[in-house]
Formats: structure tokens, C-alpha cells, sequence
């Protein structure tokens, strides 16, 4: 059921937010695979190209919680909405940027705009469909894969035919679509009194951004390491700052006692390790795939599709399933299949030549049990306490990125030691940890399952 009372306006609504999503999901990567052409085309280093994917993806983590306040003070449909055009105006100027320092800043702003999206629609969603979370939170989970699917064909295949300006092109058309279409069904989601703390926001912002940047850095080589754990050091400091300076303070930008309630933690823990997965499998299957076993980039990248489809494929289903069940009973199947799927994929690629067929039925395993965790923690996080507050829901998708980042700087910390096995094991014990925490505090009864609807 809906708040919207036409059934046909609900739908498009609901679509057109599931569109924001791959939207938002596939411009994070859509430009990652003609760097080299971009490099190239301003005659400069590909290092400095880097720069151009870690701009959008620090930005977008840092504002999260940000954004997510926003939404709650503004109203969530006029914030998602200027975000939005702002993504806009940010892609139709890197489609015409002259210079990489050009390129890098609207980058920069395009990770700003789209870190309004996760928290935002996730809230628009909780509150227009109260009565189909679990269903739109699979679509929503679905919606995330398709996205991380198609972002790096996409930017291939546009790239090769029209230029890698394209590429920013139509990411500028569906966010216009989209744009248009949600000013037109959505209804209006009032905004309510929203504490701010300047201090807090500063202190969880920067905090977060030093620690995703010394995660980030661990994978170059040219980076001391000394410089990684300073980094790292600094934005533990200044978390720690910010839940001194938010503990019991009335106008604290998250409520401590919300986040650290148990269902929310539970879920924020359960995305950092099926994140943490996806961020190791991203970086380390490819390797396998085109190092020793010695596939063509293209086919590698043609197998290693296989996850993200199934992930996408799969959270539809898992969503129903939690709507008509438990969600956290999925949530720890989900864990449990992580830390069997991370466990197998440790051992096949630590054979010298692994087969094809064990690669790829890992991958299928893996996406699987990432969209049965996905799911659930998604809806267990908006269905508790801290659900009701934007900057909490963007602290939630604040996490999911520092497990993808924390995944990925693994697999760099490794990689130099070929120690793929290793690589995978790490993340099964994140996993393990993750089904640990699932078992800490009693069901609510909201997570009791509902009458089937007749």
C-alpha cells in the first residue's frame, strides 16, 4: 500500500526512484573504464586520472549524513530534487570540461549530488510505501546491482562510439528524466525540526574523509604507508571527537542512542561486510581472472558480470521473502552463505590455475549471498528508531561505502604479496563477525511476520 492514493502514479513514482538509484549507482563508475582515454585526451599522467573516480567517491561518502539532514530539514523531495539538478548541471559541465582539474572538481560535485540519493530515497520510500518496505527495499537493493552491472560496460561501449564525454551525457539525460518525473508523482514530504551541531557535522565529515582517503591510498604504491596509517590516524581522532562532542547534546547532528541501538548497528555492521565482500571481489576477481588464468580483459569482464547480475536478479526475491518472513532470519542466512561463498572463493583461487567453472560458481554464490544481506539490512535500518532520521540513514550508506573502501584497500594491501587466498578469507571473517553481531539483542516486533495480504 501506498500514500499515493492512484495506484498507476505510485508505480511511476516508485520507478522513477528506482531509477535515481541506478542512476546515482552507474555514474560512480561509469568513467572508470575510459580513464586511460580521458588521461590521454588532456595529455596527462593516468595517476591523475585516478583522481577523477576518488573525487566522486570521497565526496559522496563525506556528504552522506549531510545531505540526509537535509532531507529531514528542507523536505526530501526538494532536496533529492535540487541534488538532482545539480547532477545535472555537473555532468553537462564534464562533458565539456577543458582541463582534468576541471574534470575532477565537477566530479567532485557530481559525488555531492549524488549522495543526496541513497539516504533520500530510502526515506522517501519508507515513508510513501509503508506497507511494502521489505518488497522496494529488495527493488532498492536490486536497483544498487543493476547499477554496479552496467556502469562499467556502459562507459566502455559509449566511450568507444561517441567519445568519453558521452558517457557524462546520458548519465545528465537520466537525471533529468528522473528528476522530471519525481517532481511530478511524488508527494510533497514535509520537512520537521532537525537537530544541527556545527562541531558534529565538521568533526564526522572530516573524520570520514581522512579515513577513506588513508583506505583509499593504501593501493598506491607512490604513497608511503607511514602517510596512510597518519591519515587514518587522524580520522579516528576526529570520529572519536564527534561522538564526544554529540554525546548527550540535544542538537547532535545523529542521536548517539540511535545509532548505537542494536538494530541499527546490527545492520549499518551487516552492510560494512557484505560492502567489504563486494569491495574485495571487484578488485581481486579481476585479477584472478586476467592473471592466472589468462583471460582477455574482455572476457573477464564478461564473467565477472555474473555478480552483479545475480545480485540484482536476487534481491527482489530476498525482499519478499523478508516482507513475508524475518528479516533478520535472512540476515543471517546471508551471513552465513558470505562467509561459506567468501570461504570456497578462498580456496579455488588458490590454485595455481583455478577452473573457469569454480570461478564462476563462486561468483554466483557470492552475488547470492550479498543480496540476501543487502535486503534485510537495508530494511532493518530503516524500520528502527534511527530509520526516522535522514542523517542516520546516511550514516548507514556512509558505512556501506567504507566497507567497499576498506574492501578494495585490502585486496591493495595484499596484492603486492599475491596472497588472493588471504584476500577472500579476511572477508569471510568479516562476515563471520557480521552473523556474530546479528545474534546481539532480541527481534522487535516489527521484524514479526505480517499477514499475507489477500
Amino acid at each position: 500500500m501506498s500514500v499515493i492514493e492512484d495506484r498507476r502514479t505510485a508505480a511511476v513514482a516508485a520507478a522513477a526512484l528506482l531509477l535515481v538509484t541506478i542512476t546515482g549507482t552507474m555514474s560512480n563508475n561509469i568513467i572508470n573504464v575510459p580513464l586511460r582515454r580521458v588521461a590521454a585526451d588532456f595529455d596527462e599522467p593516468i595517476a591523475y586520472a585516478v583522481l577523477c573516480v576518488s573525487a566522486f567517491t570521497l565526496m559522496l561518502a563525506i556528504s552522506l549524513p549531510l545531505t540526509g539532514w537535509l532531507g529531514d530539514r528542507f523536505g526530501r523531495k526538494r532536496i533529492l530534487v535540487a541534488a538532482l539538478a545539480l547532477m545535472c548541471m555537473a555532468q553537462v559541465a564534464a562533458a565539456l570540461a577543458p582541463s582534468l582539474p576541471f574534470l575532477i572538481v565537477m566530479r567532485a560535485l557530481q559525488g555531492l549530488g549524488c549522495s543526496a540519493i541513497p539516504p533520500l530515497v530510502m526515506g522517501i520510500l519508507m515513508i510513501a510505501y509503508p506497507d511494502s518496505r521489505g518488497r522496494l527495499m529488495g527493488a532498492w537493493a536490486a536497483a544498487n546491482g543493476v547499477g554496479q552491472a552496467i556502469g562499467p560496460p556502459v562507459g566502455g561501449v559509449l566511450a568507444d562510439a561517441f567519445g568519453w564525454r558521452s558517457v557524462f551525457a546520458l548519465v545528465a539525460a537520466l537525471s533529468f528524466l528522473a528528476l522530471t518525473v519525481i517532481q511530478a508523482t511524488v508527494p510533497p514530504i514535509e520537512p520537521r525540526e532537525a537537530p544541527f551541531h556545527v562541531a558534529g557535522a565538521v568533526l564526522l565529515t572530516s573524520g570520514a574523509g581522512f579515513l577513506l582517503l588513508g583506505a583509499t591510498l593504501l593501493s598506491q604504491p607512490s604513497v608511503p604507508l607511514w602517510l596512510d596509517g597518519v591519515l587514518a590516524v587522524v580520522g579516528l581522532v576526529l570520529l572519536a571527537g564527534f561522538l564526544k562532542v554529540s554525546h548527550g547534546n540535544p542538537r547532535a547532528l545523529i542521536p548517539l542512542r540511535l545509532a548505537a541501538e542494536v538494530r541499527f548497528f546490527r545492520s549499518c555492521f551487516a552492510a560494512f561486510a557484505q560492502m567489504f565482500l563486494l569491495g574485495t571481489s571487484l578488485v581481486a576477481i579481476p585479477l584472478v581472472l586476467t592473471g592466472p588464468m589468462g583471460l582477455s580483459y574482455s572476457t573477464a569482464g564478461a564473467l565477472f558480470f555474473v555478480l552483479p547480475v545475480v545480485m540484482a536478479v536476487t534481491a527482489p526475491l530476498v525482499g519478499r521473502l523478508a516482507e513475508r518472513g524475518s528479516p533478520r532470519t535472512v540476515l543471517r542466512a546471508g551471513l552465513t552463505l558470505m562467509v561459506v561463498s567468501a570461504g570456497l572463493t578462498a580456496l579455488v583461487v588458490a590454485s595455481e590455475t583455478p577452473p573457469v567453472a569454480a570461478v564462476v560458481g563462486c561468483l554466483v554464490l557470492v552475488g547470492g549471498a550479498m543480496a540476501m544481506v543487502q535486503t534485510p539490512a537495508a530494511t532493518g535500518a530503516t524500520r528502527s528508531p534511527a530509520g526516522a532520521h535522514g542523517a542516520a540513514l546516511g550514516l548507514f550508506n556512509l558505512t556501506r561505502f567504507a566497507g567497499m573502501t576498506a574492501g578494495a584497500a585490502w585486496v591493495g594491501l595484499l596484492t603486492p604479496l599475491g596472497a588472493q587466498p588471504v584476500m577472500f578469507a579476511g572477508a569471510a571473517l568479516i562476515a563471520a563477525i557480521g552473523l556474530a553481531i546479528s545474534f546481539v539483542g532480541a527481534s522487535p516486533r516489527a521484524e514479526v511476520p505480517a499477514p499475507a495480504r489477500r
